[in-house]
This record gives C-alpha cells, sequence and structure tokens, in this order.
C-alpha cells in the first residue's frame, strides 16, 4: 500500500517528457474532455482510451484516479483558454482580441460543464483548482483590458474578476447552456464596456 502512495505522489511531479509522449498526453486530455462532456465525468475509461488512440495502461500510469485525470484536463482547458490571450493579442487591435478572447471564454465555460458534477462535489482533490483557475485567466484577461484601455477602446476600472464572474453567471442561467444567447449578452456586456472610453476627449477649444 505504501508503495502505491509513493507512486501516486510522485506522478504529480513535473518529469521531462519525450515529443511523443507529448503528443499522447495531449490527444488523452482533448479525448478526456471530449468523452466527459458527452458522457459525464463517470464514463468508462477505455472509452476515454480508444478516443485518444492509447493504451488502458497509458491512462492509468499517468492518471492512478480518476479525480486525477478530472483536474488534469480541467487544468488543460484552463490553460488553453489563457494562452489564446496572448495570441489573439498579437494578431488583433486591442478591442476585438478582447472581444474575440471573451468568446472564447464562453466555449471554455460550455467545455466545463462535463465537469461541474466533480467540480463542486467538495472532494478535495479539486480544492485547489479555484486558484489554478483565478491565476491563470485572470492575469490573461486583466492584459487584454489594459491594452484596450490604453488604446482608448473602453473605459478604465472595469475589474477582470468580475468580468469573468459576470459572464459565467451569463452563460449558467439554467440547467442547459444557450450558447448563442451567452453570445449575444457578452457582446452587449463589450459594447456597455465602450461607453465612456478615454478615446473621446475633449477638442482642444474646450
Amino acid at each position: 500500500m505504501k508503495s502505491l502512495q509513493k507512486v501516486s505522489v510522485d506522478s504529480i511531479q513535473p518529469r521531462p517528457m519525450r515529443a511523443d509522449g507529448q503528443r499522447k498526453m495531449a490527444a488523452l486530455l482533448e479525448a478526456a474532455g471530449e468523452v466527459f462532456a458527452r458522457s459525464g465525468v463517470d464514463a468508462p475509461v477505455r472509452e476515454i482510451a480508444e478516443a485518444a488512440g492509447v493504451g488502458l495502461g497509458t491512462v492509468y500510469r499517468h492518471f492512478p484516479q480518476r479525480s486525477d485525470l478530472i483536474a488534469a484536463v480541467f487544468q488543460n482547458q484552463v490553460d488553453a483558454c489563457a494562452d489564446a490571450a496572448a495570441s489573439m493579442a498579437a494578431k488583433y487591435e486591442p478591442a476585438e482580441a478582447l472581444s474575440r478572447w471573451m468568446h472564447r471564454y464562453i466555449d471554455f465555460i460550455g467545455t466545463k460543464r462535463g465537469l461541474a458534477g466533480a467540480l463542486h462535489s467538495g472532494d478535495p482533490a479539486y480544492s485547489a483548482l479555484p486558484q489554478y483557475f483565478d491565476e491563470h485567466l485572470r492575469p490573461a484577461l486583466e492584459s487584454l483590458l489594459e491594452e484596450a484601455v490604453r488604446a482608448g477602446t473602453i473605459r478604465s476600472g472595469v475589474e477582470a474578476r468580475e468580468l469573468l464572474g459576470a459572464v459565467g453567471t451569463l452563460c449558467c442561467q439554467g440547467p442547459h447552456m444557450d450558447i448563442s444567447s451567452a453570445r449575444r449578452m457578452v457582446s452587449l456586456l463589450i459594447d456597455g464596456m465602450r461607453y465612456g472610453a478615454a478615446k473621446h476627449e475633449k477638442p482642444e477649444w474646450a
């Protein structure tokens, strides 16, 4: 029993992974997220392994407990959403990058609904995930807000944490998420943030 506990502890320590191992891990987490969204977090592990194109042993070697896999899927989805902020900022004007990321955040909320039951179960295995969410997504949104304020396209004083919460509330009004309605409401929210933006300066003669 002690040896099993030692393996579990070691498994959460970061280790260098070969390129093929990284690809398998990425495929596994992606497949698990899709299976969880479709069939719930109690879906058979075999279904996840088959969807990822890996063996059952690979799944259990990396994730001895189902909770390990659920937490890893959530973190993977958070990382993908956070990373999208930088790529959008590099590709689009500040206001457009902010708008596109907010809609990307809606997609994130939609994908994690399959994990909701487990994440809110009170299981201590998930106790660190709210902090992980805040430490990754809040800075990502803050950087987009700061650039949009600097460009004079949205008003200052918008708090990233409050905005994340507001969008989450808009997306979760009932048992079933209405993506199209959520997108419309978030678009209106973004339009509201444009009111009072710094670009509306007084003329020199005022």
